[in-house]
């Protein structure tokens, strides 16, 4: 059967937009993250300066001067994790120098990730409360410790069973939770310019609201990934089967055998042969 000359070919889906997910996005998004980044990086600076120094010891120091060595280690890891882990969430870097990214994701940011919160977990258990903490915010930062050393564990896991996608989802909770010291400048810096220094509940909710930002946030561009991720897979759906239907026709059906000639009966009953037959 021939096609129509004015057959049109299926149509094909549009391929799903990159929103985001673009070279402007990608830069835009990255230097967003180094400036989460710099403000807690700047505190911990100054915090260390503060521990090398000749300074004197109050009631807010005191648990860092006479026990320096676990502040430090989470200062330098909190650094390294921060800054290092912004470079690994930017496709175009990946794409263009894989080695780099797992060798930097393996040996430089899981590592700093899992000091981030085993010395945040130690502080929290050892040191003094600060005039201004409670046991509320000690059970808030073990809680969260322990949930980015569990994101991080699970991410390793996915990536030895080469499951990519789970590995950058479960990175990106572990790096939402580590980078909580940013947002909380911003949760607790405009309330204590306003109101002053607050009292222990308030401590609390400032501190947690930090880290359910960045949590919530997360959980919204892995569903972001997750949708663009099926509308890729439809698309290509789509278009394996749109491939599939342009193909010629004589490639997909065999050729239809000729018919054949009509034989001639023999025997008593078949007609007779003309005489030019006969003559042959």
């Amino acid at each position: 059967m021939r096609k129509s000359k004015n057959a049109r070919p299926p149509q094909i889906g549009r391929r799903p937009a990159a929103t985001g997910s673009g070279p402007r996005g990608q830069w835009t998004i990255l230097a967003g993250l180094l400036v989460l980044s710099i403000i807690p990086s700047v505190a911990g600076g100054m915090r260390v300066g503060e521990i090398t120094s000749d300074t004197p010891v109050t009631p807010e120091n005191a648990r860092f001067i006479t026990l320096p060595l676990p502040v430090l280690l989470h200062i330098v890891a909190a650094v390294v994790f921060s800054f290092l882990g912004a470079f690994q969430f930017v496709p175009a870097l990946r794409h263009r120098a894989p080695r780099w990214h797992r060798f930097a994701g393996r040996f430089l940011v899981v590592p700093s990730g899992v000091i981030v919160g085993v010395t945040g977990i130690w502080m929290t258990a050892v040191y003094d409360f600060p005039p201004f903490d409670g046991p509320w915010l000690a059970v808030t930062r073990h809680i969260v410790g322990a949930l980015m050393l569990a994101f991080l564990a699970l991410s390793v896991v996915a990536v030895s069973r080469r499951n990519v996608f789970t590995h950058g989802n479960w990175m990106i909770r572990a790096y939402a939770l580590g980078m909580g010291a940013g947002t909380q400048v911003l949760t607790s810096g405009p309330p204590a310019i306003l109101f002053g220094a607050p009292d222990e509940f308030w401590r609390t909710v400032q501190m947690a609201a930090g880290w359910a930002i960045n949590a919530v946030a997360a959980e919204l561009i892995i569903a972001w990934r997750k949708r663009r991720r099926a509308d890729r897979q439809r698309f290509n759906v789509e278009i394996g089967g749109a491939a599939h239907s342009l193909e010629p026709s004589d490639a997909r059906t065999p050729a239809r055998p000729s018919d054949p000639e009509p034989v001639a009966p023999s025997g008593r009953g078949a007609p007779e042969r003309s005489a030019a037959t006969r003559t042959r």
